[in-house]
């Protein structure tokens, strides 16, 4: 295996590839050989520009910690996030589907809520929302004994993880659907926030001149043994940045219909928000994700 030439990498890559035991690891590294050493003689990739990018790669590992993960963010601000959720769901993308990216702030034990009850566990003002869901399979029928674990950002903009002014779990709860498939709460109306730009991903964005946007959004990870776990976001239609998610997580069957009344509501001050939504199940093993923080 002695290298002659530039053309001689690849080809001698490939062979030592070829002896990977497992057949999907095998398949896996083989495409990533080709394409990644395609890449490199694609840009002429140079030697100051690969040490850039090796360094960018070790930062971003560094930048790891139990309330934030870089690499997810750079996963959804290059779309690679949205483009594997959407190969594996929905008949390969050829289908709409609730599927959706998980994100980098879903937390594992979000305390368990009775249906009506409130997430809201801190001093949020906002304007009250009120979430009346269905968890339905395929072919339209209710699906009874889900695990629904919500979360989302505060009205301005931050998670409790990140924001020491709110409580331990603030905004997250997990709720079991009904016979009918319902499950249904009480929170606040959530607004869309700047993704994290103190890191590799902000000066990626400042490079190509983008906004760190994300449109308001209500998270759902829903559990039910038969089923593939739902992992889901339904955005505000009437966000400014709806059409210009940073992680190009919004699809049409994600948009929700959050409306707004000016009427009196028995359990709230004016104004407040409702929001009617339907998830889709599909069937197969309920495995759950990693949890991306602590």
């Amino acid at each position: 295996m002695r290298i002659e030439r530039q053309q001689d990498v690849t080809p001698a890559v490939l062979k030592v590839m070829a002896r990977t035991r497992d057949p999907r690891l095998r398949e896996i590294m083989t495409s990533l050989i080709t394409h990644l050493h395609g890449f490199v003689r694609d840009v002429r990739l140079t030697e100051a520009e690969f040490r850039d990018a090796t360094a960018i790669l070790n930062e971003i590992g560094a930048l790891a910690s139990d309330t934030h993960n870089e690499f997810v963010l750079m996963a959804g601000s290059l779309g690679v996030s949205s483009l594997v959720c959407l190969l594996n769901n929905g008949d390969h993308g050829n289908t709409e589907t609730s599927q959706s990216l998980l994100g980098p702030f879903w937390r594992l034990n979000a305390p368990r809520v009775e249906n009506g009850g409130t997430i809201v566990r801190s001093d949020t003002p906002g304007d009250p929302l009120f979430v009346n869901a269905r968890v339905l399979d395929g072919e339209g029928r209710p699906i009874a004994g889900a695990e629904v674990d919500v979360w989302h950002a505060s009205p301005v903009g931050l998670y409790e993880n990140q924001d020491p002014e709110q409580a331990e779990m603030n905004l997250r709860g997990k709720f079991t659907t009904d016979d009918e498939g319902r499950f249904w709460f009480r929170t606040v109306m959530m607004i869309g926030y700047p993704i994290p730009t103190d890191g590799v991903v902000g000066r990626l964005l400042a490079a190509q001149g983008r906004h760190p946007m994300r449109p308001a959004h209500l998270h759902a990870l829903i559990v039910k043994p038969g089923f593939k776990v739902l992992i889901s976001q339904v955005y505000d239609a009437n966000d400014p940045h709806i059409d210009s998610d940073v992680q190009f997580g919004v699809t049409k069957a994600l948009v929700g219909d959050f409306v707004r009344h000016e009427e009196p509501h028995p359990d709230a001050s004016e104004p407040w928000y409702s929001l009617d939504y339907t998830y889709v199940m599909e069937s197969g093993e309920a495995v759950l994700p990693r949890p991306p923080i602590k």
